[in-house]
């Protein structure tokens, strides 16, 4: 099993941040590198973190949508205001909306 980095381990500096901007050939100023190494160091101090949790009796989960997720009735409602919703339309034709045409 590898070790967890600690915290400090993780820390980015700006000399870092202003190394990889000359290699990568990207205009990175001192200011702009320091906060660049500040928010990149919180980063990988959560992913310290996140490493740490204990996710031994957690079933890995490769998709949200494995969850049974219920569903409500699929019901027709009669109380839309066909009128109403069509005044505010930019262009109605004989009860339909009109939209421009996309493909020629």
């Amino acid at each position: 099993m590898s070790q967890q980095p600690s915290t400090s381990d993780s820390a980015v500096s700006r000399e870092e941040i202003l190394e990889i901007a000359n290699l990568a050939r990207l205009g990175v100023d001192e200011s702009t590198a320091n906060s660049y190494a500040d928010e990149i160091t919180k980063v990988l101090k959560l992913m310290v973190t996140l490493g740490n949790v204990d996710t031994t009796d957690v079933k890995p989960l490769a998709n949200i949508h494995e969850t049974c997720q219920e569903l409500r009735a699929d019901i027709a409602k009669h109380d839309i205001n066909r009128e109403r919703n069509q005044s505010v339309a930019p262009a109605v034709e004989d009860g339909l909306y009109l939209v421009p045409q996309v493909i020629e």
